[in-house]
């Protein structure tokens, strides 16, 4: 590197001076010097602050001209905000509907607080790699984990179908996965809120209801309310072994409904794929690792869940794997489709009626995506309101336990050490 600043500080002036062939030269004499291509010699000697005596290191990306204005990244940064903070691949597939969204519900308008035609044009012509790169800074500077509840029932193992996870993938939408997430904090002490997360496999349509707890009345209760919300027929449902879901009072109501009834194999998070995401990216991302055990709290997780659904379902766009692929040199590589949001899933399937496709669609243009995430930030703040204090003493009185405890087996051994000698 230092011959590389050395060399740049000495041909530069008479690289500017020179005339077409001697610049040839002094480029060829660069390449020699420092091996590197005629592109990138260029560059370091046309720029004008590589080279010069105050710089200590060369980047080469630094002399680049950047090819988007700094309105369009601002704009990039407030969309990424707004959008719920997803990755490069997913906010590129969501972006053109969002703007058309945003601009007809009077959130952007042409000429006002930046918003341009050209800033337009810009940020539906940038690459998922170029928003990923953009925002890493705003990433990385935003960036707590749960415990598993699940115990598991026996009673009804024996007599309920098992669904793995390289089982033929359902054609139509309608099977459902099922789990339950824990809002307990840092203790299973006491009684607290549940979330039950239904997704559908086909389409990634998901459903959260929330919960007191995990008594059976609940889970019916939350189980009643998810059918009624889901758009399409449910045919199928398939849950983990956990005793919340696996009991006979969970297995009659599916009889009655006529659902076809499964369940995973325990200890393979794999079988349960499409849920388990859900509950990482989508309940804990939303509803974070505090403790919810107040009726408030309930309340507002409920209504939380309401605007959550609707984000995801209307205006998040998911990728399905289609199979596999071998590179040159025989690596397998996963394939994906093209990103596209559960509702066009869905209107894509053709098991809704016409008039059902109608009004989904209406629904969808009806709501302020900026609004929806207003209300989701809002929600989101009265909980940690109402939580945070509390879980964080759980956490501290947890960890002041936790050092009692290895105090006293550290006590205990030093007493039998003793002992023996």
């Amino acid at each position: 590197m230092g011959t590389r600043i050395e060399v740049t500080r000495q041909l530069k002036g008479a690289y500017h001076r020179a005339g077409k062939s001697e610049k040839s030269g002094i480029l060829d004499h660069f390449c020699h010097s420092t091996g590197l291509g005629r592109s990138t010699a260029r560059r370091y000697l046309t720029s004008p602050t590589l080279g010069s005596r105050n710089i200590l290191r060369m980047d080469r990306r630094r002399s680049r001209p950047s090819k988007y204005s700094t309105e369009a990244k601002k704009m990039l940064l407030w969309l990424w905000r707004i959008m719920c903070m997803p990755c490069g691949k997913y906010l590129v597939a969501d972006l053109p509907g969002w703007i058309r969204s945003l601009e007809t519900h009077g959130e952007r308008v042409l000429g006002q607080d930046g918003w341009t035609e050209e800033v337009r044009k810009e940020l539906l012509s940038m690459s998922a790699a170029t928003v990923d790169r953009y925002l890493k800074a705003e990433r990385d500077r935003l960036r707590l984990k749960g415990i598993s509840t699940t115990k598991p029932g026996v009673l009804l193992r024996n007599s309920i179908k098992i669904r793995k996870a390289g089982d033929e993938v359902p054609l139509e939408p309608g099977f459902f996965e099922a789990d339950t997430v824990a809002h307990c904090g840092p203790t299973l002490k006491g009684e607290f809120a549940r979330t039950l997360t239904l997704t559908d496999v086909v389409t990634g349509w998901v459903q959260l209801e929330a919960m007191r707890n995990n008594a059976h009345k609940h889970i019916r209760a939350a189980l009643d309310a998810a059918m009624a919300s889901i758009p399409c027929q449910v045919q199928g449902l398939d849950c983990d072994n956990g005793s919340e879901l696996v009991n006979y009072d969970v297995v009659s109501w599916a009889a009655n409904r006529d659902i076809f009834f499964t369940r995973a194999r325990p200890y393979r998070k794999n079988d349960q794929a499409h849920v388990e995401s859900k509950n990482n990216h989508v309940v804990r991302r939303y509803g974070f690792y505090y403790r919810y055990d107040t009726m408030e709290e309930l309340k507002t997780l409920a209504l939380l869940w309401k605007r959550v659904c609707l984000k995801m379902n209307y205006f998040t766009a998911t990728r399905k794997p289609q199979g596999w692929k071998t590179d040159e040199v025989g690596r397998s590589k996963r394939i994906y489709d093209t990103p596209q949001t559960p509702l066009a899933r869905l209107l894509a399937s053709g098991v809704l009626s016409p008039q059902q496709a109608e009004e989904l669609a209406a629904h969808r243009d009806s709501i302020n995506p900026a609004e929806l995430t207003r209300d989701i930030t809002r929600l989101q703040c009265i909980l940690t309101g109402l939580a945070k204090s509390k879980t964080e003493y759980l956490i501290e009185e947890a960890e002041e336990a936790k050092q009692r405890r290895l105090s006293k087996q550290q006590g205990g051994v030093r007493v039998v050490v003793q002992h023996v000698r």
